[in-house]
């Protein structure tokens, strides 16, 4: 069965750089809650110096996570940002490679720390898309 789709145009689109030592998850969050950002695409590329990332165990339905302390390329970020309990939310896993090279990653968690980043956000029209409890996954899901 087909699923229906839902179109939405861009609004606006926001390139910004985010500071060596900011918190990536907790200063992403703040921007787009101060901008009154509703929807949004989010992408990225950089480097960490720590990272905080989980996985969801489907079994316990909990997130498990690790954290590393090093020099990370981001390879990948990606996310979205919707409405949680009325307020914006982001959800974004990250993809980084390490000093050997060595890719990992996994659902980004606050805790990470910038050192370099290009962000870009692309804010959508009709903010529709609210995250409610999932009773088949335990997830808050669109």
């Amino acid at each position: 069965m087909a699923k229906k789709l839902t179109k939405y145009d861009v609004k606006n689109t926001y390139l910004l750089r985010l500071d060596k030592g900011d918190d990536l998850l907790e200063t992403l969050t703040e921007i787009v809650r101060e901008n009154e950002i509703k929807l949004a695409t989010i992408s990225g590329l950089g480097a960490v110096s720590k990272i905080v990332f989980g996985y969801y165990d489907q079994v316990d339905w909990e997130y498990n996570f690790i954290e590393r302390e090093g020099q990370f390329e981001i390879l990948s970020l990606n996310g979205n940002v919707s409405l949680k309990d009325g307020k914006p939310m982001i959800h974004a896993h990250i993809m980084l490679a390490d000093d050997t090279g060595d890719a990992f990653g996994g659902h980004l968690a606050e805790g990470t720390k910038v050192f370099a980043s290009e962000i870009e956000i692309q804010e959508l029209t009709e903010a529709d898309k609210v995250r409610k409890y999932d009773e088949d996954t335990g997830l808050t899901l669109w």
